[in-house]
């Protein structure tokens, strides 16, 4: 008897390239992310994490090969449901954290969006801190960061390097918060050089090396 039928993957890449000029990004990467599992993209800078994750997030057209997310050929066409936070914060330092999702939740008028208050609480952060944000320390800013990417309550979640300039003990935070917002239906994906740090949530780990696969494995998860 065969075992349960698998979910259709919230994102699949087959032979996917990226060339700029003559350098190649990423070379002929085949992967399929499936909904409630947590994938971590690991390799030294340069090897093709960012390019992958702008792909997934329709910032960038692969070169060559196919890309589908949620059965869109064009991830920009499924956009409302793709939370991507880069590794620069992509918030205004003289507004206040509320002040920043307040302006954020105005750039998705088709999809149900969380209150910028409750977003912020989810991540730890009181709504009510009055400071301009340029006066939070650097877990603050992620944790803000990452409540902007959660107020569309997204289905595919993309962090580059979301650990970046953080102390082990806010990284430890982060990685907690994280393993709470997983759920059945939604796909994280975190590039990090530090493997350590979000070993406790990965269901899966790919490892790029050049612009290629070189090492795909389950995980081992804790959280």
């Amino acid at each position: 008897m065969s075992g349960p039928a698998r979910p259709a993957p919230n994102a699949q890449l087959e032979d996917v390239s990226k060339l700029f000029g003559s350098f190649a990004a990423l070379r002929q990467v085949s992967v399929a992310l499936e909904p409630g599992k947590c994938y971590v993209l690991i390799g030294e800078n340069g090897a093709g994490k960012s390019t992958l994750l702008r792909i997934l997030a329709g910032l960038l057209r692969p070169s060559m090969g196919q890309i589908q997310v949620f059965g869109e050929a064009e991830p920009h066409d499924a956009r409302d449901r793709i939370g991507y936070m880069s590794h620069a914060p992509m918030l205004y330092d003289e507004l206040t954290g509320v002040e920043n999702l307040s302006y954020f939740a105005r750039l998705y008028p088709d999809r149900e969006c969380l209150e910028p208050a409750e977003a912020l609480r989810q991540v730890g952060l009181d709504p009510k801190l009055e400071r301009p944000l340029g006066q939070y320390s650097q877990g603050m800013r992620q944790r803000t960061s990452l409540a902007r990417v959660l107020l569309a309550q997204p289905d595919l979640l993309l962090l580059d390097e979301p650990f970046s300039n953080m102390d082990v003990e806010s990284a430890g935070q982060m990685v907690e918060l994280l393993a709470r917002f997983r759920h059945s239906s939604r796909t994280i994906v975190i590039t990090t050089h530090q493997r350590e740090l979000a070993a406790p949530i990965a269901d899966f780990v790919l490892a790029l090396k050049a612009g290629r696969v070189a090492r795909f494995e389950a995980g081992n998860p804790t959280l």
